[in-house]
């Protein structure tokens, strides 16, 4: 499977939200999208990304972006996450990580000297028509989301 390249279409899917209605990434065209993949609900790293993901929410809004959270947990599960601290962002499960796949995300990892498959956090900018304009892989959760923003306002009228 090819992994999308800044400037290519970025790959559509149709996964389902915490909320239990299916959403596709082509629905959001005409609006940025940042697409971030985390590694498990209510762990501290994901918890802190998405809670600054909720905390600039009204900033990606004003700069017509939608936020979309993927992991591979079930969606049972996200929807008690975004309860708990008030996300209003959808998060979306790919329990069989095909999405994961598709913006190759799925990597081997270790940890305590065990290896195993999981989500590398990475987050992706796609423009208004559908095209990916920015990624970042391997991120570190502090001052990622200011860098992201950054990108969107800096992506106005990109993509169009």
């Amino acid at each position: 499977m090819t992994v999308p390249a800044v400037g290519q279409p970025a790959p559509d899917f149709e996964l389902e939200s915490g909320d239990g209605k299916k959403i596709r990434l082509s629905d959001f065209r005409g609006r940025k999208v940042v697409l971030y993949f985390y590694p498990r609900d209510m762990t501290p790293g994901c918890t802190e990304q998405a809670c600054a993901f909720r905390d600039a929410w009204e900033e990606f809004r004003r700069l017509n972006a939608v936020v979309l959270g993927v992991s591979a947990d079930p969606a049972e599960s996200h929807a008690k996450f975004a309860a708990k601290y008030d996300l209003p962002f959808p998060l979306l499960s790919d329990p069989d990580h095909k999405v994961c796949e598709m913006y190759g995300v799925w990597k081997e990892k270790s940890m305590y000297g065990k290896t195993f498959m999981g989500i590398e956090r990475s987050t992706f900018l796609i423009g208004e028509d559908g095209t990916l304009l920015r990624e970042w892989r391997g991120v570190q959760v502090k001052g990622h989301i200011e860098e992201v923003l950054a990108a969107v306002a800096g992506a106005s009228g990109a993509g169009s």
